[in-house]
């Protein structure tokens, strides 16, 4: 691994502080204010070309807030509402038909335990993989790592630790699976 970006890519410990990836921030920032505060009619233009892949009927509602975007892959008809924040240091891959509501964090970015490690500035990044129609109510975080399986259920507020097993509920913090019927 030869750049920071290649270890940020490869899950490796990596500085984010690094000259490339910074110039990649400020490219998704500048994408992101054009998305956030432009004419709706190009926001489709502007997230296809900001994420990795943009499925046909995707919508995203501003203000919308990521880290890169080009790990950033959603399916068709996938709906993200106001207020989403995707950290995507690492891939973030959400499957068709699902319905993300608004406020939901979801975040792959991670920091050392051990404090000499996260002082030298240190981090790195674990996958999130989300299945098809899948449904994430409002305010919920989902942790790095987590996979949530086709058809899911997470509860508004859920705090999001570990994998979501395909057509379970899960809620609460953090997120415990629920008798089926229960939100």
């Amino acid at each position: 691994m030869d750049s920071e970006k290649a270890r940020m890519l490869a899950g490796a410990p990596y500085r984010a502080d690094d000259p490339e990836l910074a110039a990649e921030r400020a490219r998704a920032e500048a994408f992101l204010q054009q998305i956030n505060t432009g004419p709706p009619a190009q926001r489709p233009a502007l997230l296809g070309q900001l994420l990795g892949t943009m499925g046909e009927g995707a919508v995203i509602r501003p203000p919308f807030h990521c880290d890169y975007g080009y790990n950033i892959r959603l399916g068709a008809d996938v709906f993200l509402n106001f207020g989403c924040v995707i950290l995507d240091v690492a891939e973030v891959s959400i499957g068709a038909a699902t319905q993300i509501g608004p406020g939901v964090q979801i975040l792959t970015a991670d920091h050392p335990r051990d404090p000499s490690r996260r002082r030298a500035g240190l981090e790195s990044g674990r996958p999130v993989q989300i299945g098809e129609n899948v449904w994430i109510g409002g305010g919920a975080l989902l942790l790095p790592g987590v996979h949530v399986g086709a058809e899911a259920i997470i509860g508004a507020g859920a705090v999001v630790t570990r994998d979501v097993a395909a057509g379970s509920t899960v809620a609460g913090n953090p997120a415990r699976p629920l008798a089926p019927g229960r939100v």
